[in-house]
């Protein structure tokens, strides 16, 4: 890796605060933790990752986008896991109540402890070889690490509370009766797997596909922190692609399979090894990466990140070791990408198995399946189940409506089993914790033989997930510079596809002259579609450039005297290299345009006009 440049992150982040790039919300009123607003200059910035992830993925890929509801039923999110697992540990200091995320304030004291010189080696080396294990453990164990390194609360030193599983889920009920209990989604894949059924459908029934999801989601952080790192209102983009089990291979893998990646696979971090430069290619050929379509989209995702402004030297692909991988993954891979904070992660890459369609038609009762082509025919044994409405709803009259949809929602499995069951004699069914009496009348299960061409299967799904705000953050900082003769002169050097604004129009005085051509070009960019900002202020014209390289304008127009010259011209200046060249009106948008979709270089551009050094015309 290239030697990294140290920058003073409050420098950043007071430039940031400063031309609003984003700030906390509500802050007239004091402010909320974990919640921000995003200023003009963040909005805009946003919106361009966001386009560019659309045309990087979706438009390239073929995705499917869909954008579902943030309000979400509990039984979703009881079928997902959510419910019953999406919980930090959070511990208590006894005295004030004040909390502190488990995991973090342990991985914090530890590491203070090793910068202590007299720390024994052997110790050391004990808490290194906790320090990975941590956000992985239960709550005996953090009570374990808390008693054993004499953990107190940061700020008061008072003794802590035992961990308490917390919740991250914002909770809330739909309608008016209260009844219906809801969440905030936490995440946007829910919404992609509970309408498969309509995606496959709109897809011709083929596999494989991707759907793509942008939104908010919503985490009851315990101890928010770090600005956009750790927050409870975020932006993500996830995606979900579905594949046949017995085919994960990618028709477009050849086409990343030579990038060279920073890879951290689990053995690497068992063996106390740095990360390893591998090619795709061979990391999928030696098991490193579970499947091609895994590594295909590592490898799209490594694109992306240089695509817009990550420095690729500070990316790599951490794979998650086995006391941290979901049960029903087969692999999975964090973004992570080094910041003033360290390595942080900005997204991920996982094969989720089945699992999540699994549970969906296990708690719905609906067939999210897809098929696949036979070689040769084969004969199956086909289930249907026999439901009589009209025995069911003589016996049990009121409450036949919950016994009829129990019914119907009884996966193949169970409908099988209380059929055979039901041979024997009749057998009680509880359904919110009133028995019923079911009997052969009122439920049957007949079973045929047919002889079928196709088989049904579930699919799995490979999912690349995105913070948005991390990514934000991240770009930003890769980004920041200083001029080197003058260090009070801060800016930022995006590339011109995500930058706020690409220009900037800067009269080079109040002189009347030149408000006909201010608004000329103004037009002309307006109408070619190409965000601007236009500085009429009565500072000197230095200090109107400092402003825009503040705010990441890659480019400025500056309207002088020569301007009104014939043909009308204009001095065009270059942020990183502050060069200027004389570019034809008329030739404005051609050449902003060509630049800020990237299609052609400042360096080419520039040998194409005259350097400009000085006005010829000074009234």
């Amino acid at each position: 890796m290239s030697e990294e440049k140290t920058i003073d992150r409050s420098e950043v982040e007071n430039l940031l605060k400063r031309r609003f790039f984003y700030d906390q919300s509500f802050s007239i009123y004091g402010g909320v933790n974990g919640l921000y607003d995003y200023g003009p200059v963040g909005c805009a910035i946003k919106s361009n990752i966001l386009n560019q992830w659309r045309r990087h993925f979706i438009l390239e890929e073929q995705m499917l986008e869909i954008d579902c509801s943030i309000l979400t039923p509990e039984v979703v999110l009881k079928a997902s896991g959510h419910v019953d697992r999406f919980d930090d540990f959070m511990l208590k200091d006894t005295q004030t109540g004040e909390c502190f995320r488990a995991d973090h304030l342990i991985e914090n004291h530890l590491e203070k402890l090793l910068e202590i010189k007299e720390i024994s080696d052997e110790k050391k080396s004990e808490m290194k070889r906790i320090l990975p294990q941590i956000g992985n453990m239960n709550a005996a164990g953090l009570d374990q690490l808390v008693k054993q390194y004499h953990i107190k609360a940061p700020n008061t030193n008072n003794d802590l509370s035992e961990p308490i599983a917390f919740n991250l889920m914002f909770s809330t009920t739909i309608g008016a009766t209260g009844q219906v209990k809801g969440y905030f989604r936490p995440e946007a894949a829910q919404g992609m797997f509970v309408n498969f059924k309509r995606l496959l459908e709109f897809n011709q029934g083929r596999l494989p596909f991707a759907a793509a999801q942008i939104g908010n989601a919503f985490r009851n952080e315990i101890s928010p922190r770090s600005g956009l790192l750790r927050v409870r209102e975020f932006t993500v983009a996830e995606i979900e692609h579905f594949v046949d089990p017995m085919d994960k291979t990618h028709p477009k893998f050849e086409t990343v399979a030579d990038l060279e990646i920073q890879l951290y696979s689990a053995n690497n971090q068992a063996n106390g090894e740095s990360t390893q430069l591998v090619r795709l290619g061979d990391a999928v050929r030696s098991n490193v990466i579970n499947n091609e379509t895994l590594a295909y989209f590592i490898g799209r995702i490594y694109l992306f990140f240089t695509k817009i402004g990550i420095d690729k030297t500070r990316i790599r692909f951490r794979q998650h070791m086995s006391n941290e991988m979901a049960h029903y993954a087969s692999d999975c891979w964090d973004v992570e990408c080094k910041i003033s904070y360290g390595w942080i992660e900005c997204g991920a890459c996982a094969d989720r198995s089945s699992y999540d369609l699994n549970q969906h038609i296990r708690f719905s009762g609906q067939r999210l399946t897809a098929t696949r082509q036979l070689s040769t025919a084969k004969t199956i044994l086909v289930s249907e189940k026999k439901i009589n409405s009209k025995a069911i709803g003589q016996s049990f009259r009121a409450d036949a409506s919950k016994v009829m949809q129990y019914l119907q929602n009884l996966s193949e499995h169970d409908a099988r089993s209380l059929h055979e069951k039901l041979q024997q004699a009749h057998e009680k069914i509880a359904i919110d914790d009133k028995e019923f009496i079911v009997t052969t009348a009122m439920f049957t299960v007949e079973t045929t033989e047919n002889i079928v061409q196709v088989e049904e299967f579930i699919p799995c799904v490979i999912e690349p997930t995105f913070g948005i705000g991390r990514i934000l953050y991240t770009m930003l900082e890769h980004n920041f510079k200083v001029r080197s003769q003058d260090e009070q002169r801060k800016y930022f050097t995006l590339p011109p596809s995500i930058a706020p604004y690409k220009c900037a129009i800067l009269p080079l005085s109040g002189n009347a002259e030149f408000k006909p051509f201010t608004k000329q070009i103004s037009d002309l960019l307006t109408q070619a579609g190409i965000s601007y900002k236009v500085d009429t202020s009565s500072s000197c014209i230095g200090k109107r450039y400092a402003r825009c390289d503040e705010i990441a304008i890659p480019f400025a127009v500056t309207v002088d005297f020569d301007t009104s010259l014939q043909p009308p011209s204009i001095a065009f200046r270059e942020l990183n290299s502050m060069k200027q060249i004389r570019v034809p009106i008329d030739e404005i948008v051609s050449v902003v345009q060509r630049l800020s979709t990237e299609q052609t270089t400042w360096t080419k551009i520039s040998t194409m006009y005259p350097m400009f050094t000085e006005q010829q015309n000074r009234k």
